[in-house]
């Protein structure tokens, strides 16, 4: 048994790391952690993965390919290059996934507020927004964080791991500041928007 790890280590090293690293998320439904490659490859310092990852990002731009490592929902994953996307819906059997004005408002309101319950949400959008909520869940788009200490107890609401992989963020620091969103332009002022009067019934 000794024997056949040490020859599979042996096998492994002499394999380019940015090989294994790019099999490894070619293969993987989600984006790849730091953390999940330094547990699946021990044998390899953190820094040396660290490395290899940039190394194959640069390979990718150096050649002009029409994939592209990216840094997303805190991993890395190959991707299309965004100038593709025409020729790429001539090959998808699925339509490309479009949300209505009402979704894009409360997922940017979530986005933006959270942690966030309902009540907040439909103060500041101005209508019933249950429905939408629903449907922003049932696509994993927002999760459930918790409730808020407050009495009923409302559910809060936040941003999911799939909202950063659909938006192409690395994580929510990378989020485009309110004036780079001109879409937002008449909704509120989320950054000097003070605490929210709730119902207490």
């Amino acid at each position: 048994m000794e024997n056949q790890t040490e020859t599979i280590h042996s096998a492994t090293n002499k394999t380019p790391l940015p090989m294994i690293l790019e099999a490894l998320i070619f293969i993987s439904e989600t984006p790849v952690s730091l953390d999940k490659f330094c547990e699946l490859l021990p044998e390899y310092e953190r820094l040396a993965i660290k490395n290899g990852l940039k190394e194959l990002q640069q390979g990718y731009e150096a050649r002009g390919a029409g994939i592209r490592l990216s840094e997303v929902a805190g991993g890395w994953q190959l991707r299309t290059v965004t100038e593709l996307s025409g020729y790429i819906a001539r090959l998808a059997k699925n339509k490309p996934a479009r949300f209505t004005q009402s979704a894009l408002e409360t997922l940017a309101i979530v986005a933006y507020r959270q942690p966030i319950t309902r009540q907040e949400v439909e103060y500041l959008r101005g209508v019933d927004s249950g429905a939408v909520l629903k449907t922003l869940l049932e696509k994993r788009l927002i999760k459930i964080l918790g409730k808020k200490e407050i009495p009923g107890r409302p559910l809060i609401y936040g941003t999911s791991r799939e909202f950063l992989e659909v938006f192409n963020l690395k994580d929510l620091n990378a989020l485009p500041t309110l004036r780079e969103v001109s879409s937002l332009d008449e909704t509120v002022d989320f950054e000097v928007q003070e605490e929210l009067p709730l119902a207490t019934n």
